[in-house]
């Protein structure tokens, strides 16, 4: 048996529903094959938020299920992994967590698709850039397809 590449342990951020997640997810397989490398897909459920129960106002809110939302996230990544790929949904904001539990586990590589919309960005940060700068390991950021 020979020894993993230089990425012994390669950890991909997913997202449901995100073509960058998805293109990510692609790649950080094809690098995983090539090293023989183990790979786990990382979910991080962002914190729950009250949504208001009617548009236009209220005073009825409605809370998330946060155990709801967790076992659908789980059934949905482990749908997603294949071939013994370790799935795993951690909590928090998801710049800090994933880069966290990246150092946590020993990570070798982490990889997360580089793109978020206009708004996304401007709300919340970049995710890929927070990784580049804030991530114990290697960072490979896979751009979305062009035209």
């Amino acid at each position: 048996m020979t020894s993993p590449g230089p990425y012994p342990h390669i950890v991909c951020c997913v997202e449901h529903g995100s073509p960058g997640s998805d293109r990510a997810l692609v790649e950080a397989r094809r690098v995983a094959r090539s090293g023989r490398s183990r790979l786990t897909l990382l979910h991080v459920m962002e914190p729950l938020r009250v949504y208001p129960a009617f548009p236009g106002g209220g005073t009825q809110t409605w809370y998330p299920d946060p155990a709801e939302f967790r076992t659908q996230a789980e059934a949905w990544l482990t749908e997603v992994a294949q071939n013994g790929e370790n799935a795993v949904v951690i909590d928090g904001m998801p710049y800090h967590a994933a880069c966290e539990w990246a150092r946590e586990q020993g990570a070798d590589l982490l990889v997360a698709g580089s793109h978020r919309g206009l708004v996304e960005r401007m709300l919340v940060g970049s995710f890929a850039g927070y990784l580049a700068r804030h991530a114990p390991c290697p960072v490979l950021l896979v751009r979305p397809e062009t035209a």
